[in-house]
């Protein structure tokens, strides 16, 4: 078992202010985070486990232990009807099958508070009610789901599954993080962790080697940024080092210096039909990649590229814009404008990081909690206690 320490829980960050000296100010996070987790996990105490096997759908081409996701952006062409689904990018079809989608979220959100619930009070309570909902996704037979993503974001009359699809499970980055916040609980014994941590290591693997988890490595966009994000987070879990220090490198090598403009948007994510949506999404992944891989040694927020990009720059053309959203220059989200921002976690992380508290006040003052499906879907990062812990 991985000995974790819990650091940053009280940040003490070291501000520097033009025409002042260097301060020392104290963000308790502990504090901020106690209110809201303790008063989210009751909703989750008496929650039974839902998973993939609670719900099929005819169109899947798996099995009942597989899941499954329908491609938002496709539609029947009315042109003909029982032909191929056509694309309209940005314009989700509510007709999709999205239960195993909405049942990995519900997981996510139920470990994230029981797990950073734990983290606070250090009560067996929370650590025993999320090995429940650990055992029936990842070990019992009758309830556990297959450690693939075979048959994610289908298309009727062209895919029966994409590699596009393996973004559905950045939902289960904050459940592996649950699991390493309660490892130094005696809720799961050593048998169980060990297999959750198989059955991680399994689906990594799946992740680095099937021709689905390498096209969505080299997709180019949001996709290979999430791609890496949850690679990341699970060889974290896994403790799998050789696979992090190729994210590491992946990152600086490829994601960054291939995604960023000079000025710091994200010109593929500007493009797209929501480019405010995309780009607060892109850089919280690309912020949260930082926030998993960086070292005493290796500091991925400051790393930066020859061509001086990094995530500095990011954040300061973000930062205006998540302030004052009226000052985007660009077109609106052709769907859920009104919805965003929240608290966005590159903000919070990228303040830690920088020693910038103009960034975490932004943070602070936004919503920090969400009920709007879509804006759950894109944020991953809901519970921050669990990502201090290193």
């Amino acid at each position: 078992m991985l000995k974790r320490i819990h650091i940053g829980i009280v940040i003490v960050i070291g501000i520097s202010f033009i025409g002042c000296s260097s301060t020392k100010t104290a963000f308790n996070l502990n504090e901020i985070e106690k209110i809201r987790v303790l008063k989210n996990v009751e909703l989750y105490l008496n929650a039974e486990p839902i998973t993939v096997t609670s719900s099929f759908c005819k169109r899947s081409a798996g099995t009942l232990h597989d899941f499954y996701s329908e491609g938002d952006y496709w539609w029947p062409d009315l042109q003909n009807p029982d032909g191929p689904y056509i694309r309209k990018d940005g314009m989700t079809n509510p007709d999709n099958f999205t239960a195993h989608r909405e049942a990995l979220m519900r997981f996510s959100q139920i470990s994230g508070a029981l797990g950073s619930a734990y983290i606070l009070t250090k009560e067996q309570i929370y650590a025993n009610k999320l090995a429940i909902h650990l055992q029936a996704w990842f070990i019992n037979e009758n309830t556990k789901m297959n450690p693939n993503l075979l048959y994610a974001q289908a298309v009727k009359g062209i895919a029966t599954g994409r590699g596009i699809g393996i973004i559905d499970t950045i939902h289960l980055i904050e459940v592996a993080k649950a699991i390493q916040a309660i490892e130094d609980s005696k809720s799961l014994s050593k048998a169980d962790l060990t297999a959750i941590k198989l059955w991680f290591s399994t689906y990594l693997n799946w992740l680095t080697t099937h021709e689905y988890g390498i096209a969505e490595r080299d997709n180019g966009n949001n996709h290979s940024v999430c791609w890496t994000m949850q690679v990341a987070a699970f060889a974290e879990l896994t403790n799998d080092k050789p696979t992090m220090d190729f994210c590491r490198n992946f990152y600086k090598n490829t994601l960054l210096p291939n995604q960023m403009a000079k000025d710091g948007s994200f010109p593929l994510e500007l493009k797209r039909t929501k480019p405010y949506g995309y780009s607060l999404f892109n850089l919280d992944a690309m912020a949260s990649i930082c926030q998993i891989l960086s070292t005493k040694d290796d500091n991925l927020f400051t790393y930066t590229t020859k061509d001086g990009l990094n995530m500095n720059l990011g954040l300061q053309f973000m930062a205006p814009f998540i302030a004052d959203k009226s000052l985007w220059p660009y077109q609106k989200d052709v769907m859920y404008w009104e919805e965003w921002p929240v608290r966005q976690s590159s903000l919070l992380f990228g303040g830690i990081a920088l020693n910038n508290k103009k960034y975490f006040d932004l943070w602070k003052s936004l919503p920090a909690d969400f009920t709007n499906p879509e804006v759950i879907r894109n944020m991953p990062v809901r519970y921050p206690l669990l990502w201090v812990i290193k």
